[in-house]
């Protein structure tokens, strides 16, 4: 049920247009639920957004999400702020305050858009057609949207759209040879998110890496290959030298994908022909 917090003052905004803002008080309204461990407040996903009011700027909860998604694209998640978005919006920052009541729940609502697009893969006529187009997906999301690699498995990922991602994920796992109760539709689903955390955030490690330093795998090549030439010709690594003479520079994408499937078969037990 709402609670008025008229304890809580918010400060003056400063954003064109509510220039008067200063002048009156505004109260928050929070939502609050009773838990096991006492009340606390509703999640972002539960609270209806603010009433509408008379501004030159119209807010909500997708807009502002949106905005912060544009600014962590150009700026990582390092260069995201309240302010910096109120900036871009053309509002004060403390309108954001009605709609998101701190950064963790401002990074809930840009994961979720993200699995939004996610979801558009949809179901497939068979289990691992669904797997992998959810898989490949993600993939997609995370090189378009370098942060999203870095919450990956850093936070429970709960909004509407991350769950339906989940069920659909879970429901084509559950259908697969091997997966015979939960305990191995557990075990599947842990490995499975383990290779896409790892696989991503390594990839992109790799890409923020050339960047920052400019080197491409032929400069790093260059720098670093008499020295590597001379630690190989020592005889002590005889497998690294094999992988680095006889082993091609493989295609990421394509790369990821064997690797998928290679673990799709392990999980569910029935390896394809």
């Amino acid at each position: 049920m709402p609670v008025q917090d008229p304890g809580q003052r918010q400060a003056a905004e400063a954003a064109a247009g509510d220039r008067d803002s200063h002048r009156r008080l505004r109260y928050r309204t929070l939502y609050f639920v009773d838990t096991s461990y006492g009340s606390a407040p509703l999640p972002v996903w539960e609270r209806p957004e603010p009433a509408p009011r008379a501004a030159p700027v119209a807010l909500s909860r997708a807009k502002i999400a949106a905005t912060a998604i544009r600014l962590a694209d150009a700026h990582g998640l390092d260069g995201l702020s309240v302010r910096k978005i109120a900036k871009e919006l053309g509002v004060g920052p403390m309108r954001l305050y009605d709609y998101v009541v701190n950064r963790s729940e401002l990074l809930d609502l840009m994961v979720d858009a993200v699995y939004a697009r996610i979801a558009e893969a949809g179901q497939r006529s068979e289990w691992r057609a669904t797997v992998l187009a959810i898989v490949h997906r993600t993939r997609d999301a995370a090189l378009e949207h370098e942060w999203f690699a870095d919450l990956l498995g850093a936070r429970p990922h709960l909004g509407p759209h991350a769950l339906a991602v989940g069920e659909a994920t879970a429901a084509a796992l559950s259908q697969a040879p091997g997966v015979r109760g939960v305990d191995d539709l557990q075990r599947a689903l842990g490995a499975l998110n383990a290779f896409i955390v790892g696989a991503l955030r390594g990839e992109v490690t790799e890409r923020r890496t050339a960047r920052s330093t400019g080197a491409d795998v032929s400069a790093w090549q260059a720098a670093l290959g008499p020295y590597l030439t001379r630690m190989l010709e020592t005889g002590r690594y005889p497998t690294v030298a094999r992988l680095v003479i006889d082993g091609a520079h493989l295609d990421a994408e394509e790369t990821f994908h064997h690797n998928l499937t290679t673990i799709l078969d392990g999980v569910t037990g029935h390896p394809r022909t």
